[in-house]
């Protein structure tokens, strides 16, 4: 190329026309075999050395292939010569003698090489060891990553669920307030019903009276003159006493005493418009839940899900302290079926046989057994509800239905409280205000009693000497209503403080009305008996104490009253009765007024009874 650029200088490009070459140019085979020639024959031309060049390389490379050709058939035939030579051993060669050094050396270098290997080997192994750990915890993460999966699908579904039950609650608990209303409106109803009957009756029959004693006493000529609406209501008691007197009849009682029944009969007319409403409340409240799955108005399938909760995820539950929603929860479910629970009927369920109280109980018996910790807040669910729920529920029906004149009613309400009150106290140590509530509301309800519906009149003797005069009647009938009274008020005995039904039964009821109308009576074996009728109503642990030789203070105008008795009985033709009059005195601990009186009166023979106590 360069003796080409010489030979034609005028070939050559102009400035602006010359490439700048940057980097050089890769050369080829022949341009490099042609560079090297060209060092060497320095003193030739370019143009002929190239092609001598060319030619020399040419046959260099013709005889490297004849050499290379040759020496390969000269190895193989010689490898094959050396090949049988060993084949052919010859024993009779000798070898130099074995020098154990060089065996040494050997054999320690062939065993480094094999140490060598063995801990490549080791480390292989090692390296395997750690890929099946990887892998076995690579597959328990996937495997969890899979659980946790299903953890977090149950959580969402139970938080669906919730949701759900509590916008189904939230709809429905309209509807659960007003059957409530309705049929609480309609108790309320019936039990005014009665109670403004009993005082209407007891004004028109105590103003008859009245008038009928002025009448007696001004010796007025003609009949008395009575109004349409006081004549109708003397016909419509003594029609109810003439049904009651038929039926004790048929039944073979024939122990009673006027005055001690509940008279709450009601007119055929009105027991079918009470029946009517009732059946027409009911009616609606089995509507309530009809549209409404099992899974969220049964309350035994509600806890059952949150039962599958506390098995998978104790920790979980606790944390979010499911035991003090499921009350809330439950509230408007277990109020729909308290809607046709009446306290009050002889024939009512107990609280303890209904279908939530048993789920609830055994909802609370797995947990303790599930569960080791000891302030878990299912223990409280129980108590939460009878205090949030039942115990409200209980004190509406003691204050706005309940009747204290009512011996059934009453036994009734103090079973169910009763009840319920030991029920709450296996599960709180300490009085809750609910508790504190319903007993209040209970001795505010027997105070408005004493003072609205005891009424006995007292009348000249001349009018209640004969037994079947009307005010002699009616004057026994309120003694006896009286001391039904008494007799309801001491039963709550347990359940109220002993100060509290002493007050109330002794305070208010005996000494102020019951122990005056028995001043009023003449001695004989009627008060004695209705001494002892009040006397079998005094709770006994009031006198079990031994060392007691005065009754309690309260009793002590009665006391006095049985010691005035004996003594006009002890100069009468009944002095048998007197000896009844000391067994009252030693039954409430009057010991040593029953002392006196049989020392003043020298009746050494009644000494035994005071001995056996």
């Amino acid at each position: 190329m360069k003796g080409n650029s010489e030979e034609d200088p005028e070939s050559e490009p102009d400035d602006h026309e010359k490439r700048i070459p940057f980097t050089p140019k890769p050369q080829t085979l022949k341009q490099r075999m042609a560079e090297e020639t060209t060092t060497r024959s320095e003193g030739t031309s370019e143009e002929s050395q190239e092609d001598e060049n060319q030619d020399i390389w040419e046959q260099q490379q013709m005889r490297k292939a004849v050499k290379m050709t040759e020496g390969r058939d000269i190895d193989l035939s010689s490898h094959s010569s050396d090949f049988q030579t060993v084949k052919k051993f010859d024993t009779s060669i000798s070898f130099p003698p074995v020098n154990l050094e060089v065996i040494k050396k050997q054999l320690n270098t062939r065993l480094t090489l094999l140490q060598d290997t063995h801990r490549s080997h080791l480390r292989e192994y090692e390296k395997y060891i750690e890929d099946v750990k990887s892998s076995k915890s690579a597959i328990q993460n996937l495997e969890n990553s899979s659980e946790q999966a299903l953890n977090i699908k149950f959580y969402k579904d139970m938080k669906i669920y919730v949701e759900n039950l509590i916008d189904c609650l939230n709809e429905k608990i309209i509807n659960i307030q007003e059957i409530e209303s309705s049929m609480h409106a309609l108790l309320l109803k019936q039990a005014m019903t009665f109670m403004k009957r009993r005082q209407d009756e007891l004004k028109h029959e105590s103003t008859y009276l009245q008038q009928l004693s002025r009448k007696a006493e001004t010796s007025t000529n003609g009949s008395l003159a009575i109004d349409e609406k006081t004549q109708r209501i003397l016909e419509e008691i003594e029609s109810r006493r003439t049904q009651r007197r038929q039926a004790r009849a048929l039944s073979g009682n024939c122990d009673h005493q006027e005055g001690t029944s509940s008279d709450d009969e009601l007119s055929s007319a009105d027991m079918t418009d009470f029946q009517k409403s009732q059946g027409d409340i009911l009616k609606d409240h089995k509507k309530i839940f009809e549209d409404v799955h099992d899974d969220f108005c049964n309350i035994q399938n509600i806890l059952l899900k949150f039962q599958q909760w506390r098995e998978k995820f104790p920790d979980s539950y606790y944390e979010a302290f499911i035991g003090l929603c499921i009350p809330k929860l439950l509230n408007p479910l277990i109020r729909v079926q308290l809607i046709d629970w009446n306290p009050l009927k002889f024939d009512s369920v107990g609280l303890k046989q209904m279908s939530w109280f048993t789920s609830i109980e055994e909802f609370m018996d797995k947990s303790m057994e599930d569960s080791k910790k000891e302030d878990s807040s299912d223990k409280k669910i129980l108590s939460t509800i009878i205090n949030k729920t039942i115990i409200p529920r209980l004190t509406d029906f003691v204050e706005f239905i309940w009747d204290p004149l009512s011996t059934s009613q009453t036994t009734s309400l103090i079973t169910h409280c009763r009840m319920i009150l030991d029920e709450l106290s296996i599960w709180e140590d300490e009085v809750s205000k609910g508790k504190q509530d319903l007993l209040k509301s209970i001795v505010s309800r027997m105070k408005k009693a004493i003072e609205d519906d005891v009424f006995i009149p007292l009348y000249p003797k001349s009018a209640v000497e004969n037994k079947t005069s009307p005010h002699s009647k009616f004057q026994e009938k309120q003694f006896w209503s009286g001391l039904k009274l008494f007799r309801n008020v001491l039963l709550w005995n347990g359940l109220l403080p002993d100060d509290t039904l002493q007050e109330l039964g002794l305070g208010k009821l005996l000494n102020r009305y019951l122990v005056i109308a028995l001043y009023n009576a003449a001695p004989g074996p009627d008060v004695v008996k209705k001494c002892i009728q009040i006397t079998a109503y005094l709770p006994e642990k009031w006198f079990e104490s031994s060392a007691m030789r005065t009754s309690i203070p309260q009793l002590e105008n009665f006391i006095q009253f049985l010691l005035q008795s004996a003594h006009k009985l002890s100069t009468s033709e009944f002095r048998d009765e007197v000896k009844e009059i000391i067994l009252i005195l030693v039954k409430i601990r009057a010991l040593n007024q029953a002392d006196s009186f049989i020392e003043q009166y020298h009746l050494d023979h009644l000494k035994s009874v005071i001995s056996k106590v």
